[in-house]
C-alpha cells in the first residue's frame, strides 16, 4: 500500500495493500477502496462507498458524497462502484438519497472533467461522459453510451445502450437504444451508425437497427403504429430488435 504521508486517511477505511493514495487526499472513514486503484493528490473519496479494483480518481474529483437531494433525512445510503472506471478532475458523484439505497455504477466508464453523476443514478459499463455535463437524480444509463460536453439528463431519464447523445442537448425523455438525439430541444437525427462499426455491429445488426431508425422515424408512424409493424416484422424477434422494442414499451417518461 502507498499512502502519501500528507494524505488523510480515515482510520475506519478499508484500503487494499495495492492501493495508492496521493499527496493531500482524503478518504473517509467508511470507504472501501479496491486493488490497484488510484487516489490522486488533492481528490476525495468519501461517504459509505466501495470502489472496486483499478479505479482511478483525478486530481480535485470527489467521489461519494452527500447526496444534493433536499428529501435527504438522515441514515446511511451510499456509492458502489465496479472496476476500471476513470473520473477525471472535478468530477462530482453523488451517494444515493434514502438508507440503504445506492448510486450504482458498473466498469470500464469514464468520466472526464466537471461530469456531475446525482443520486440513485444506476449506470452500466463503457461510459464515455465527455465533460461539463451532468445526469440528475435516478437517471439510468445502458452499455456503451456516449453523453456528449455539456449534455444534461432529467431526473429519471434513461439512456438506452449504445445510444449517443450531442452536445448541450438538454434531455428530458428517454433516448433509445442505438439512437442518435442532438438539439437544444433534442431530437433523433440517426441511428449512431459509427458508434455501432466501433463496437463491431454485424452487417445483419446494422441492418435491423437501420429498419427500427426507419420504422420509428421516417415512416411518418406514431409510436403505436411503429411498434405494431416492428413486432409483426421478420426482425421482432432478432436480439437486437428486442432490445429495442423492450425499451420502447417500458417507457415511462415517454422517448425521442
Amino acid at each position: 500500500m502507498s499512502i502519501h504521508p500528507t494524505a488523510i486517511v480515515d482510520p475506519g477505511a478499508a484500503i487494499d495493500e495495492s492501493a495508492d493514495i496521493g499527496a493531500y487526499a482524503f478518504v473517509g472513514s467508511e470507504v472501501t477502496v479496491g486493488k490497484n486503484t488510484v487516489v490522486h493528490h488533492h481528490a476525495t473519496v468519501e461517504g459509505y462507498s466501495f470502489l472496486g479494483e483499478e479505479n482511478e480518481v483525478f486530481p480535485y474529483a470527489c467521489v461519494g458524497t452527500k447526496t444534493q437531494d433536499l428529501k435527504f433525512d438522515g441514515g446511511k445510503p451510499g456509492l458502489r462502484v465496479k472496476n476500471n472506471n476513470i473520473f477525471r478532475e472535478f468530477t462530482s458523484i453523488h451517494s444515493g438519497t434514502k438508507d440503504g439505497g445506492f448510486t450504482e455504477i458498473g466498469s470500464h466508464n469514464v468520466f472526464l472533467a466537471y461530469a456531475h453523476v446525482a443520486h440513485d443514478c444506476v449506470i452500466g459499463d463503457h461510459l464515455i461522459m465527455s465533460g461539463q455535463n451532468a445526469l440528475a437524480g435516478h437517471c439510468v444509463v445502458g452499455n456503451h453510451v456516449i453523453i456528449s460536453w455539456g449534455a444534461a439528463g432529467h431526473q429519471y431519464c434513461r439512456f438506452g445502450d449504445y445510444c449517443f447523445v450531442g452536445g448541450m442537448s438538454k434531455t428530458v425523455k428517454d433516448v433509445p437504444p442505438y439512437m442518435l438525439i442532438d438539439g437544444r430541444d433534442p431530437e433523433v437525427k440517426f441511428f449512431n451508425k459509427v458508434g455501432l462499426e466501433r463496437q463491431d455491429f454485424s452487417k445483419e445488426d446494422m441492418t435491423v437497427v437501420k429498419y427500427l431508425y426507419k420504422t420509428f422515424y421516417r415512416e411518418g408512424l406514431n409510436r403505436k403504429q411503429a411498434m405494431e409493424t416492428a413486432l409483426s416484422s421478420d426482425y421482432a424477434n432478432h436480439p437486437k430488435a428486442k432490445l429495442f422494442l423492450d425499451f420502447m414499451e417500458s417507457s415511462d417518461r415517454g422517448v425521442y
